[in-house]
This record gives structure tokens, sequence and C-alpha cells, in this order.
């Protein structure tokens, strides 16, 4: 498989430049969806997200999952991986420290995925992880180019839609994966752009 960073080009943005670190003076608003369902909006969280998104694309173990679509199997649009939060030290560990300390949820796993580009997309959904459990926290922070987040109540309506760029965070809340449904739209034109999506232990293990 050719490295994903070799298959569209893609430009930094100012923010995403330098080492990745945390941003202290990221400003954080809650949005109340109703129903016990809230997201946490937290742009900039991370600064250097370009340096973190370039070391992902060339270490992470990338494949290509597949589903089922009108009787045949399909390749899923877009690259996956799992890693556990200890990788990338001192970084991820930290950042997934950070996370459960403020939302006393403990993060042992990172799933990502990787955009390659426009045409690769996921549809909506919400999360299969803990059905039984009806408040979950899922943490997504995005790197490398700007893609639209959509958030809608599920079975449809309106959609709320999040440009999210390198260093920006998305936290899913309380019912949240039981009322609303989210996706990642495709693009006419979109730079490469992974997503790391915080959760736990047994989340990982029912993905």
């Amino acid at each position: 498989m050719p490295s994903p960073t070799s298959l569209a080009p893609r430009q930094s943005t100012l923010a995403g430049c330098g080492a990745p670190a945390r941003n202290p003076g990221a400003t954080e608003a809650r949005i109340d969806l109703g129903e016990g369902a809230w997201i946490d909006w937290i742009p900039g969280w991370l600064d250097g997200g370009d340096a973190l998104f370039d070391r992902c694309a060339e270490e992470l173990p990338w494949g290509c999952g597949e589903r089922v679509m009108y009787d045949r199997i399909v390749a899923e649009p877009r690259l996956t991986a799992t890693l556990g939060a200890t990788a990338f030290a001192p970084l991820l560990p930290r950042l997934s420290a950070e996370l459960s300390g403020r939302y006393r949820r403990r993060f042992d796993w990172i799933f990502a995925n990787f955009y390659r580009d426009g045409s690769d997309s996921v549809a909506w959904h919400g999360d299969r992880i803990r059905r039984i459990e009806r408040h979950t926290v899922i943490p997504v922070l995005s790197l490398g180019g700007p893609r639209t987040f959509a958030l809608r109540p599920r079975g449809g309506g309106t959609a709320r839609r999040f440009d999210m760029y390198s260093g920006d965070l998305l936290v899913m809340g309380g019912a949240a994966q039981h009322t609303h449904e989210h996706a990642v739209p495709k693009r006419r034109h979109a730079q490469p752009r992974i997503s790391l999506t915080f959760r736990g232990a047994d989340d990982a293990r029912k993905g």
C-alpha cells in the first residue's frame, strides 16, 4: 500500500504548524442538543496538529475495512487504524489523560480514520459502542485538512455542521449516540485529514 501522505497534496494551516502541544487558551462551548445529549466544541484545542498528522499518516498501521452494500462487499471509503493511547509518547498519553480527567472517563484506545481526499467519507450513523449505556463521551480530534463534521437528530432533521480544522476537538456526550447521528460528507475537493477518536478499552473491543 502506498504511504497515505502520497495520495493527495496537503497545505498546512498556521494553527497546525510547529510541534504539537495543548493550547490552554482554547475556548470551549457546550451545546445542549436536548434529551440529555450535548456537544463540547473546542476549536484550536491542539496546536501543531499538522505535525501530528504527518506522524500518524506515516506510522499508524492503516488498513481498509469492508462492508456489505446492495448484496455485495465493498471497501470502506477511508482508511482506519486502532492504537493504544500510550502510543506516540509523551503527547497522546498526555492528551488521553487530560480528556480522562476532564470527562471522568478512562480513554485507553484511539480509533483513527484517514480521509485521503474528498471522496473519502463516513455516512450518517451513531457509534455502536456501549449500546446498553445511555450516556457516553466520545472526543474526536481533527488533524490535517479541514472537513465538515455534521450532526443531526436520529432519523433525519436539520443538521448542525462544524468545519473542523487541524487541532479542533469535538466531544459528543450524554445521550448523543442514541438521539443523534453524525457524518463526514464527501466534498469535491479536500486535503487529507485524520480524525482521532478517544475511546475506553471496552469501547475499542465493541467497535
